[in-house]
């Protein structure tokens, strides 16, 4: 790896420059924390730093939050900086061992905070979820989430709990969600969302009956979408805008959709 940059971290943002710039050519104080983004096989040597609140800033530089970033980004770009920010929350809130509470270092081999009184690796955690687009002949289903802005809506979500399938989550958060039931389950494609660190399964489903009741407290509205008639959407860069423009070009065979 010939070239070194660094991304700058506070909080959850990044610092930029007045191009909006945030791969930066040295980091901001060489005293800072550092971790490696990079892995090998990469032809960019890549790291973060850590800038503490309260830390003055680097003259020229200002804050831009991440999700600003990514909706810029390209593929490559988008996929450096999520990882970047989820090993940042990592390092964050991994600091102490979570078996015996003594203060962790970074291991020497490993990307792992490791504890040297009782010998404890803690690895940048990954939590697994699955999204997922309703589909009833020519309709899907959208849905207003209680943290959503006014009139958007987006496909359902949620984690994979313990002991259970990613397509038995798909059914469950369904159910849990809006009260109805699918089946012919089927994997699309996955992306990684370091909000704060999931990794979102995407799948289509088909409609198989009930009615559509929002549980009231994730869910406030819940409703059967024509093509044509779409509500306020997601940003391009998100899964859940991907699974929407699938079904809007076709992507899913008509075969397989229920007869309404």
């Amino acid at each position: 790896m010939s070239d070194v940059l660094y991304l700058w971290f506070r909080g959850g943002s990044l610092l930029a420059d007045a191009q909006r710039r945030v791969f930066h050519r040295q980091p901001p104080s060489a005293e800072l924390f550092r971790l490696p983004v990079s892995r090998e096989g990469d032809s960019l040597s890549l790291w973060l730093c850590d800038l503490p609140e309260g830390e003055t800033l680097p003259e020229g530089m200002s804050p831009v939050p991440l999700r600003a970033l990514l909706a810029d980004s390209d593929t490559a770009q988008f996929a450096q900086l999520s990882r970047a920010a989820q090993l940042h929350t990592w390092h964050c809130n991994h600091r102490y061992c979570c078996r015996c509470g003594a203060p962790t270092e970074r291991h020497k081999s490993d990307l792992a905070a490791h504890c040297e009184r009782c010998n404890y690796q803690q690895y940048p955690r990954i939590s697994p979820c699955i999204i997922v687009l309703i589909r009833h002949g020519e309709r899907c289903l959208l849905a207003h989430a209680a943290h959503y802005g006014p009139g958007r809506y987006s496909t359902l979500a949620g984690f994979i709990e313990a002991g259970e399938t990613a397509e038995e989550a798909v059914a469950r958060e369904v159910r849990e969600e809006v009260g109805v039931e699918v089946h012919n389950i089927r994997y699309a494609f996955s992306q990684s969302w370091p909000f704060p660190h999931a990794l979102m399964l995407g799948f289509y489903a088909d409609y198989a009956g009930g009615e559509i009741q929002p549980d009231g407290v994730e869910i406030l509205d819940a409703q059967w979408f024509d093509r044509d008639q779409f509500p306020d959407l997601p940003p391009p860069f998100t899964i859940s805008r991907r699974l929407i423009n699938g079904f809007l070009e076709s992507a899913i065979d008509p075969a397989a959709a229920p007869p309404d």
